[in-house]
């Protein structure tokens, strides 16, 4: 059997690696930098495991749509930020590609987060362009991804994964494709409830991280330790607190709900969800002030570090520290960046030495691992102009650094 994977980034890729141990697989993508290296057998992106299963797989990349039996599209989904609503250029893009390719029986499986009622109301009436008819002559279905960068690899094959079909058939035949390598349980459904389920599953993560945010303001408010409070409270056994954090990124969390009510009226709590942690970037800045104010700083160097949105990847995608670094910046503060498992930003990434060279404060922007032993050479330490840090994640052995002469503040932790 012949796949062809249409879209090689975070997601394209590493399924055609693995799909690759059982079949003859070719990857397409549009980019094509993205095709060269991976024919060169380079790996487009880091991601632990990704490289070993590179070499152990005879993957072809191509520009274009190669005829195959199944066409699997993991195009990204970008998100409309005038309209809040998916873009689905690139969805459709991928299903006019392979228009011209189709014959009967093949398996078109789409992967990317998808409004629900797109398979119906778009991709069938592409598709049927061919001159076939969807649920005929060729088959449809959903299965949407369930994996996170820095454990793609091991999401993908032990997560569980839900199916939605055009018809039973459809559902079956994407069944015994993903069985090839996904070790977790497959659910199938109908393709609409397929292609919401995903969105409701990201909108549960981010209103429970704007509750954890909008608690964490609060007990700022009140004088108490979020990170306590939440603690003892995740003890009951029917809680489970998210932590609270400088804002939600990636192309997941920060975007899937909005694809849940572009067409609704009925989404109060969702779109209040958004609103708040989309916000959080303005609540982390008034910290900043606040602090600066308490020790008596004036027109402050600070330094960011960590830009990816999440702790130990490499990926920005739609990153609150993009929106961190301007709010500074429109402060009049001087502001520098550091990320050691960035390599491209909007803005200028530098060394750690640059990054805290005469710094005033330093913001803990991103989780990573890197940070929180950072500067436990005193040589490092003795750059900084002030020995302050924010840790927007409550990361840092707290103790150890105070004992270094830093002074230590965290979101929510009832101070200042």
């Amino acid at each position: 059997m012949k796949i062809c994977v249409i879209g090689l980034g975070y997601i394209g890729f590493p399924t055609a690696l693995l799909l690759s141990k059982n079949y003859e697989v070719t990857g397409c993508d549009i980019n094509e930098d993205l095709v060269k290296k991976i024919k060169n057998k380079i790996v487009p992106f880091f991601e632990p495991g990704i490289e070993d299963l590179f070499d152990k797989t005879q993957l072809k990349a191509e520009t274009h749509p190669v005829p195959s039996d199944v066409f699997l599209i993991c195009v990204p989904t970008p998100f409309d930020k005038e309209v809040k609503m998916a873009d689905l250029r690139y969805v459709k893009g991928a299903l006019e590609s392979i228009v011209s390719v189709l014959v009967p029986g093949n398996l078109v499986i789409i992967e990317s987060t998808i409004t629900p009622g797109t398979c119906e109301k778009i991709a069938v009436p592409i598709l049927e362009r061919s001159g076939l008819k969807v649920g005929e002559d060729i088959h449809l279905s959903h299965c949407p991804e369930r994996a996170i960068p820095g454990k793609t690899l091991s999401e993908m094959v032990q997560n569980d994964r839900i199916i939605g079909g055009i018809d039973k058939f459809s559902a079956d035949l994407t069944e015994d494709i993903y069985r090839t390598y996904v070790k977790g349980k497959i659910y199938k459904t109908n393709i609409r409830t397929a292609e919401f389920v995903k969105l409701i599953e990201n909108t549960y993560r981010d209103v429970n991280i704007a509750l954890a945010n909008e608690i964490a303001m609060l007990s700022e408010e009140m004088g108490i330790n979020i990170w306590e409070a939440i603690d003892l409270a995740n003890k009951h056994p029917r809680v489970n607190i998210h932590l609270p954090g400088p804002g939600v990124g990636g192309h997941c969390i920060a975007v899937d709900p909005w694809f849940l009510t572009e067409n609704s009226i009925n989404a109060t709590l969702i779109t209040t969800a958004r609103e708040i942690n989309d916000n959080m970037p303005s609540f982390v800045v008034s910290r900043i002030k606040r602090i600066l104010k308490d020790h008596g700083i004036l027109n402050p160097t600070v330094s960011v570090f960590g830009v990816a949105y999440k702790a130990n990847v490499d990926d920005t995608r739609e990153t609150p520290a993009l929106k961190l670094i301007k709010l500074c910046e429109k402060e009049g503060w001087s502001v520098r960046i550091f990320d050691p498992n960035v390599k491209k930003f909007e803005y200028p990434l530098l060394s750690l030495e640059k990054a805290i060279d005469g710094t005033d404060i330093i913001i803990i922007e991103t989780g990573h691992d890197q940070f929180k032993d950072v500067l436990s050479n005193p040589d490092i330490r003795s750059r900084l102009n002030n020995k302050i840090v924010l840790d927007c994640h409550n990361i840092i052995d707290k103790s150890a650094w105070k004992k270094a002469g830093f002074s230590i503040y965290t979101l929510g932790d009832g101070s200042i």
